[in-house]
């Protein structure tokens, strides 16, 4: 899909990734063994504590990038290029090359498998985090990131974030640490 991205959009008013995608799904019903394990798998995580890891990552590259290209990123942009934008385009990419990742099982136990990539982000808000969906990650770049996360952040800000914005995700990220 190629999508054509106006120069001058306006976060004040509405999202900057306000477009028209093909968005399909495709079901695949489990069959009765796989059924019980993710029925024991989701009673698990519902009833027993959960354990969460972590991964050291060297971002050493990225800052160096970030440092190298930040003035001119802000020129053309308008806006700070962070380090959120990078997970968010790493984590597209591995959903992509990856699609069992981006797939859920529904409530009728079938596996849903999505062709597009729509990730919530954490952000904060004056009552505490809230996590908007930012939608149809593949046809964006670092740019379109940054431009999105601002808008979202100052929507959850300014106490105008919506249900609508916060459903739908395929995948969480919540915080990227320092």
């Amino acid at each position: 899909i190629k999508v054509q991205v106006p120069e001058n959009k306006s976060s004040s008013n509405t999202s900057s990734n306000q477009f028209t995608f093909d968005r399909k799904e495709k079901i695949v019903p489990l069959n009765k063994m796989r059924k019980t394990i993710a029925s024991r798998l989701k009673q698990s995580q519902n009833e027993y504590a959960t354990l969460t890891t972590f991964n050291e990552v060297d971002m050493g590259d990225v800052m160096a990038l970030r440092n190298k290209y930040q003035d001119d990123f802000v020129k053309k942009y308008g806006i700070k290029l962070g380090l959120m934008s990078f997970f968010l385009k790493a984590s597209t990419i591995a959903l992509q090359e990856m699609p069992i990742f981006n797939s859920v099982i529904d409530k009728n136990m079938n596996v849903v498998s999505r062709n597009y990539v729509d990730i919530s982000v954490a952000v904060a808000s004056p009552t505490g985090l809230l996590v908007p969906v930012i939608r149809n990650c593949s046809n964006m770049n670092y740019a379109d990131f940054e431009k999105e996360l601002s808008f979202l952040g100052n929507k959850a800000r300014d106490g105008k974030i919506s249900l609508e914005d916060m459903e739908g995700g395929n995948f969480t990220i919540s915080n990227g640490g320092v």
